[in-house]
C-alpha cells in the first residue's frame, strides 16, 4: 500500500528525504527540489535538524516511518566543525540504522557537507577559493565576501539563494578540483565512502562535496 500511496516509485523518479541544519541548506535543497524535479522527488521536513531529527522522523513520523520502503536515499545537509568531532560515533550509529531501513536493499545515505557555513559552497559558485573556515571570524569575513559578490544575500533567502545555485555547473568544477587536491594531504579517496567522510569531518579541511549529490542527480 505504502508503495501505490507515494506515488512517485511508478514514474522512475529517485526518492529523497534531506535533512538541513539550517534554513539556507534549505533554501538551496528547495532549487535542487524545483531545479530536478522531473528525475527526483526531494522533500525535507520544515523544521531544522540532522541525525538526531532523521531518527526520530523515522521512528514517530508516518510520514517516513511508514514509507520507508520506497525512500531511495537519505541526504544530511550541514557545515562540518571542529567542534562537532565528537558527535562522529553517534552519527554513524545512526546512519548505520537509517540504512537497513528498506526491506529489500540498503537506502543511500549522503552527506552533503562544507567547511565552516554553507556561505562557503555559495562562494564556489563564482569563484575557487580555500580560505581557513574555522574561526567565527572567518566566517562571517565568508558571508562578507559573499556578499561582495551578491549583494542582496540574506541567509535562507529562497530567491537570493536560487539565483545563486542557477551557477552550479562552476561550482561542480571548483569544488571537485579542490577536492582532487585534498588527496595531497592525506585524504584516502575521492569516493563517496565513511573512510573519506570521516577523514573530512576529523581533519576539518576546507572543502564542499555538495557537488557530488547535484552530479546524481544530473546523471537521473
Amino acid at each position: 500500500m505504502a508503495r501505490r500511496n507515494v506515488g512517485s516509485r511508478g514514474d522512475g523518479k529517485r526518492i529523497i528525504r534531506v535533512f538541513c541544519e539550517g534554513e539556507s541548506e534549505q533554501a538551496y535543497t528547495e532549487f535542487l527540489k524545483k531545479e530536478f524535479r522531473n528525475v527526483a522527488v526531494i522533500n525535507y521536513p520544515k523544521e531544522t535538524g540532522l541525525f538526531e531529527r532523521a531518527e526520530d522522523r523515522f521512528n514517530k513520523d508516518p510520514q517516513y516511518r511508514d514509507y520507508k520502503d520506497v525512500i531511495d536515499e537519505v541526504w544530511f545537509f550541514y557545515d562540518v566543525e571542529t567542534k562537532d568531532i565528537d558527535k562522529l560515533n553517534e552519527r554513524y550509529r545512526i546512519i548505520k540504522k537509517l540504512r537497513k531501513l528498506r526491506s529489500d536493499k540498503d537506502i543511500c545515505v549522503r552527506l552533503l557537507m562544507t567547511s565552516g557555513c554553507i556561505e562557503y559552497w555559495l562562494m564556489l559558485h563564482f569563484k575557487k577559493c580555500t580560505p581557513s573556515l574555522k574561526t567565527v571570524e572567518e566566517k562571517n569575513k565568508m558571508i562578507q565576501d559573499l556578499k561582495k559578490e551578491e549583494h542582496l544575500y540574506v541567509k535562507g533567502n529562497k530567491e537570493i539563494t536560487a539565483n545563486i545555485a542557477k551557477n552550479y555547473p562552476r561550482a561542480i568544477k571548483n569544488a571537485k578540483s579542490i577536492m582532487k587536491n585534498l588527496l595531497y594531504d592525506g585524504m584516502p579517496c575521492l569516493d563517496d565512502n565513511d573512510l573519506r567522510n570521516e577523514w573530512l569531518q576529523r581533519k576539518c579541511v576546507t572543502f564542499s562535496n555538495v557537488y557530488e549529490a547535484i552530479e546524481i542527480l544530473e546523471k537521473l
